[in-house]
């Protein structure tokens, strides 16, 4: 058996003790709930079994972990939470952002939000355009479009707060600093497709709208080493051909958004602008250059919005 802490997520164990914890209502004490649980895990799954099917052997009493081993996994603990306070505090937050649940176990089924399906949606298997992920967990996911700002406080900042998101990318914006995107890949986060040239993809042909998502997904095989299953048209714009040519050049998700922040305000799709678990959350690669403020602004007014109504940041491609 090994304990892993890995971004602040860690394995099936621990998400076990977190859920029971969270379903109880109050905190579990740290050490009596690791040892019970590594107790429960020895039991099921990393105790030797009988030598021979049928053959008798006494029984053993359970023993504890030594207590170094949990002293040592709770100081990671406390030093990953007291990093995350740091670094609150440095960027200039309000609260100490949530920490996410484990990946679910079993990943949510993602249909066509009612009204957004096209004609063949299910005979042809097309991407499901959706702007809310199906779950119970109390979590939004930050999507971040297209690449025109390139600023390294904000990929600091990413880093330092350890909050997933997801970018977006189209190559004309992208092109003149590969590199930039490159350290935000090695930082964990995942390059999804926004096409070639960013155009309303309704006003092209299908061969154009194709031409747009697969000259995509090449830019990303060429430069990053992997192609997208993830593709967000411009401008949420689609019809049934962008879906066929996503498809064909191997899309399988196409997230639209829930809700859009800027620096200054929040829009909202729903008429009763709020936040509702899964739902993603809209914005884009800008800069004092268009916006009144920075990328580091931006995050830190969603932050301080999702974090104060009890919602943390998951990785959006955890539950696809």
């Amino acid at each position: 058996m090994r304990l892993v802490v890995q971004n602040d997520k860690t394995g099936p164990w621990w998400g076990v003790w977190w859920r029971a914890a969270r379903r109880a209502g109050r905190r579990m004490p740290l050490r009596a709930g690791l040892a019970a649980l590594l107790l429960t895990a020895v039991a099921s799954g990393c105790a030797p079994s009988d030598p021979e099917p049928g053959a008798h052997s006494a029984k053993k009493p359970l023993q504890a972990p030594p207590a170094r081993a949990l002293d040592s996994y709770a100081a990671k603990v406390r030093a990953l939470t007291a990093a995350r306070t740091a670094a609150a505090r440095r960027w200039g937050l309000r609260r100490v952002p949530l920490a996410a649940p484990p990946p679910p176990r079993h990943k949510p089924r993602i249909r066509p939000r009612p009204g957004f399906e096209v004609d063949g949606q299910d005979e042809r298997h097309l991407p499901p355009v959706f702007t809310t992920v199906p779950t119970k967990d109390k979590v939004v996911f930050l999507t971040i479009d297209d690449g025109a700002e390139k600023d390294p406080a904000f990929l600091r900042m990413m880093s330092d707060l350890r909050i997933p998101y997801t970018a977006f990318l189209s190559d004309y914006l992208i092109r003149n600093d590969y590199g930039y995107f490159r350290r935000m890949q090695a930082a964990g986060v995942t390059l999804d497709n926004h096409t070639l040239h960013h155009p309303n993809l309704r006003e092209l042909s299908y061969e154009e709208q194709r031409d747009e998502i697969c000259g995509m997904q090449r830019v990303l095989r060429r430069e990053f080493g992997r192609s997208a299953r993830l593709f967000r048209p411009p401008y949420g714009t689609y019809n049934g051909d962008t879906l066929r040519a996503a498809a064909s050049c191997g899309i399988r998700y196409a997230p639209l958004w829930n809700e859009e922040v800027f620096v200054d305000h929040w829009d909202y799709r729903e008429g009763d602008r709020g936040l509702h678990p899964g739902d993603i959350v809209l914005t884009h690669f800008r800069g004092r250059s268009e916006w009144n403020g920075t990328m580091p602004d931006v995050i830190r007014r969603f932050l301080d919005k999702v974090t104060a109504e009890g919602y943390a940041v998951a990785r959006l491609e955890d539950y696809l």
